[in-house]
């Protein structure tokens, strides 16, 4: 399986059949000394903006890879775009939230400071987590092999996701409509998953309030780390992309 590196100042001219491209610094390193990509290798580079370029590794030379491009091809952003807004949740449960959602295709994730939500981002700790959560997309980004690298929003309220564009879908056991049979449509879809203890009714209300649909899975609660993934999966058929 060809591994993908990130390379954003790739241009689709620089690209075609024939053409070399290197892969430098950081994801270079990468490459050389922890995945020790060898000549002859096939791998793929992506400006994660769409763009990707496959071919043989030609040199490894001073800590930069040169690839000889076979294969390139720009993909267009998905339709409708599907976003997750997590809560912030204890441990590493939104982390892998995050990590899975990435892998099934979102297009964008917002950090939630949810009532609940036990974990806080406050001060100069919002752009760290906000910096901790693009490190995992990028990275689940290049392990799926996906061509565009999703958009990490900054620390969002409550009051903010009601003023989200497209349509809100949010996750909620006690919901009577079902994710399989609500009308999916528009340009953006957004999911909402709240924190350990549940998304607080005050906050259930004024989703709703803005237009919102709450929406259950199956009969079982789910984490917080598992419900949004799940939920991506149940899109992803509906929506034909599997």
């Amino acid at each position: 399986m060809a591994s993908l590196y990130l390379a954003p100042e790739l241009r689709a001219e620089d690209v075609v059949v024939g053409a070399v491209v290197q892969i430098t610094g950081d994801e270079a390193r990468h490459a050389i000394t922890v995945a020790r990509v060898r000549i002859g290798e096939r791998i793929s580079v992506s400006d994660g903006d769409g763009l990707i370029a496959s071919g043989a590794v030609t040199s490894t030379d001073g800590g930069v890879v040169t690839v000889e491009v076979e294969s390139a091809a720009r993909h267009p952003a998905p339709f409708p775009e599907l976003w997750l807004a997590q809560a912030l949740a204890k441990g590493d449960r939104d982390e892998l939230a995050v990590q899975a959602a990435t892998e099934l295709g979102v297009s964008g994730v917002i950090p939630w400071a949810a009532e609940r939500s036990i974990s806080r981002w406050e001060g100069a700790k919002a752009e760290k987590g906000r910096e901790r959560w693009a490190s995992i997309v990028r990275e689940a980004t290049k392990q799926s092999i996906r061509p565009r690298v999703p958009v990490v929003d900054s620390i969002a309220t409550t009051a903010a996701l009601t003023k989200l564009p497209g349509r809100l879908l949010v996750l909620e056991p006690e919901a009577t409509t079902r994710l399989t049979e609500v009308a999916i449509g528009g340009d953006r879809i957004t999911l909402v998953v709240g924190p350990e203890g549940g998304i607080a009714p005050r906050e259930l209300e004024a989703l709703a309030a803005a237009g919102a649909t709450l929406v259950r899975l199956g009969p079982e609660v789910l984490r917080t780390s598992t419900a949004g993934p799940a939920a991506l999966a149940v899109l992803n058929a509906r929506l034909a992309r599997w």
